[in-house]
């Protein structure tokens, strides 16, 4: 671009003004005619929103357990000698055990009312119920390998774990490993 002299008939504000728009279409035209975007701000807020999410979002760890509801039978029922049907009810207080239909007694000896295992010092005993679950199975002529546990609604979940875990196996042998829930009433 040629520049303007003397004797143009240009006066000194004229050449500045041309000398000024020279100088801003020079720069404006750099970023124009490339036709590039600015995407750091808005990659900011993107960021910004994200760091948002991660530190508000709950993270929830759940843990399962395999389970089968117990099955009513459909159909005419067939009348069997009355199997092993051990049923567990954790109390308070303790466990309420029953088997063959029957109650089982303090102690898991023998028939009668009353906790079969108690709790001791406050905890419950799961050693004693794993022995009580023992002494059932060893006693019956054809041992079935499930239980139904139940639990009154003020019984912590964590209870109701432990007393699964203590129902499923002893050692290396496994006592009852179907356990199934059911409903006090």
């Amino acid at each position: 671009m040629a520049t303007a002299s003397k004797g143009d008939g240009l006066s000194a504000g004229q050449r500045a003004r041309v000398r000024k728009q020279a100088g801003a279409s020079a720069n404006a035209g750099a970023s124009e005619e490339g036709g590039e975007l600015n995407i750091v701000p808005f990659l900011d807020i993107l960021l910004n929103v994200l760091m948002f999410v991660l530190a508000t979002t709950l993270v929830t760890f759940t843990a399962s357990i395999d389970t089968t509801p117990p099955r009513t039978p459909r159909g005419p029922v067939e009348v069997r000698a009355p199997a092993l049907g051990l049923n567990v009810i954790v109390t308070r207080d303790g466990f309420v055990v029953s088997a063959r239909g029957r109650r089982v007694g303090p102690g898991c000896t023998q028939e009668g009312p009353g906790l079969a295992v108690g709790t001791t010092g406050g905890d419950y005993d799961y050693a004693g119920l794993t022995a009580c679950a023992k002494r059932i199975k060893t006693s019956a002529d054809d041992p079935e390998a499930q239980v139904t546990l139940a639990a009154n609604p003020d019984v912590p979940y964590q209870t109701i774990v432990r007393t699964m875990d203590a129902l499923r196996r002893t050692g290396d042998e496994d006592l009852f490993p179907d356990v199934r829930f059911a409903i006090p009433r």
